[in-house]
């Protein structure tokens, strides 16, 4: 059974690392905070290694700045089509190499769902739904369980917390 940590524990383990303006989004281990270029070198395994000490769960930390997600929301190739911003998923490569994994996957025909792949992000539409999706599950099997996916109404909620209009407009 996984520990579910409160986002006013996650809250709180950030602050005490040193990171300003920290708040969280939703129940989802999603964290926005400020923090000088000084205080992010080696900042993920630094945030891993009190998550694990402090809070006894082992995630994977992946770290975004707020340019990467707006270019992530605005270069999302199904924007335009998807009628369901919930249904839009970006997910973030741990490690850009891992495009080369997903390359097969988009040799194979999908439809009515859609995979496209940026340079550290892949992009889903999952037209019936994540839950429903036959792209998603081998999707996350390819990358090995390694990234780590968030929709579209989620991307753009964590734009406008960090004070950025979004780059597109979204249902």
């Amino acid at each position: 059974m996984t520990r579910r940590v409160s986002m006013a524990e996650l809250r709180g383990l950030f602050e005490d690392l040193g990171f300003r303006d920290v708040r969280t989004l939703l129940n989802s281990g999603t964290v926005v905070f400020s923090s000088t270029a000084k205080k992010l070198v080696g900042a993920r395994a630094r945030i891993e290694k009190a998550i694990a000490r402090e809070l006894g769960v082992g995630p994977r930390v992946t770290l975004l700045s707020r340019a990467e997600i707006a270019s992530a929301v605005r270069d999302n190739p199904f924007t335009a089509a998807a009628s369901d911003a919930s249904r839009s998923l970006i997910v973030v490569l741990s490690d850009p190499a891992d495009r080369e994994r997903l390359e097969p996957l988009l040799e194979e025909r999908w439809a009515p769902e859609k995979l496209a792949v940026g340079r550290r992000v892949a992009y889903l539409w999952c037209a019936r739904g994540v839950a429903a999706s036959l792209l998603w599950p081998r999707l996350d099997h390819a990358l090995g369980r390694s990234g780590t996916a968030r929709n579209m109404r989620t991307m753009t909620k964590l734009l406008a917390m960090m004070g950025t209009p979004s780059p597109r407009k979204l249902r």
